[in-house]
């Protein structure tokens, strides 16, 4: 026997009651989960608590312990923060592209923050690398270091004129005040105490070969121009211990892995 329409919108009718309290739970376990991994509720809209412990961990690492008074800063903070959003959803601004690429490399940053994090931590620098380090740097660095004065000028013509005039008894000091090196000009060309590996080849090379208290007669060539050099002083380097410069020598162990991986993973990309 066929059923009446009546009868048939009785049957969808009852169906639906006997399934809307299944729906009805469903949501309000899965509201109840959201607020529980919740900090506030904006609007309606939940603030998750790992937002929270991002910056609270932010906080951390730059010195401020974790305490009831930091969380509740935070949370006041985040609730600031959803209600400004939501307002610049209303106004569609997360619609504009420029702004949708703002948020894209805000989202890429944080990803290759993570990883790079991730690969340091499994991939630290072994104490046999800092003591290879130690000693590569010590023996870049010799053990003299120098206090010397120059004098930079752009042609060779004019360092042996300068020359000419200390020759002649004028003061290095004076003179320096024609040099093109902003930074050591008005200080009468005084570049203070530095081991040779911190300069060019040839200045380095002329720099040593000086006695104190005398300069160079012949001008030094380099990519800079051309200098007239005089030592002041020299006397023996003192290095830091190993243990001390070991907090250094491994960052710098890091740095130059972590550049070299980007620059492996960049090798290995397939770029159009």
């Amino acid at each position: 026997m066929k059923r009446t329409p009546i009868v048939s919108a009785v049957v969808v009718l009852a169906t639906l009651i006997a399934v809307a309290p299944a729906f009805a739970k469903e949501d309000t376990s899965k509201a109840a989960a959201a607020a529980a991994n919740s900090i506030a509720t904006v609007n309606g809209k939940a603030v998750p608590k790992n937002r929270a412990d991002a910056l609270v961990a932010a906080q951390a690492a730059q010195g401020r312990p974790d305490s009831e008074e930091l969380r509740q800063a935070v949370r006041e903070e985040l609730i600031r923060r959803e209600i400004l959003a939501q307002e610049a959803q209303k106004k569609g601004l997360d619609k504009k592209s420029d702004v949708q690429g703002q948020m894209d490399l805000a989202r890429q940053s944080v990803l290759i923050g993570a990883y790079m994090q991730e690969f340091v931590k499994s991939h630290p620098i072994s104490e046999d690398a800092i003591k290879k380090e130690y000693e590569t740097v010590r023996a870049q660095l010799g053990d003299k270091e120098y206090k010397a004065r120059h004098i930079l000028v752009e042609t060779e013509a004019e360092a042996t004129d300068i020359i000419a005039k200390l020759k002649k008894g004028d003061k290095f000091e004076d003179l320096a005040k024609q040099s093109k090196d902003p930074g050591s000009k008005d200080r009468g060309g005084d570049l203070g105490w530095a081991a040779p590996s911190s300069y060019v080849k040839p200045f380095s090379e002329a720099m040593t070969k000086l006695e104190k208290g005398k300069f160079t007669e012949t001008p030094v060539k380099s990519d800079f121009g051309y200098h007239v050099i005089m030592l002041d002083d020299s006397r023996e380097l003192k290095l830091p211990s190993i243990d001390e410069a070991k907090p250094q020598l491994a960052q710098r162990l890091q740095q130059q892995m972590v550049e070299k991986h980007i620059l492996d993973l960049r090798n290995k990309a397939k770029v159009n």
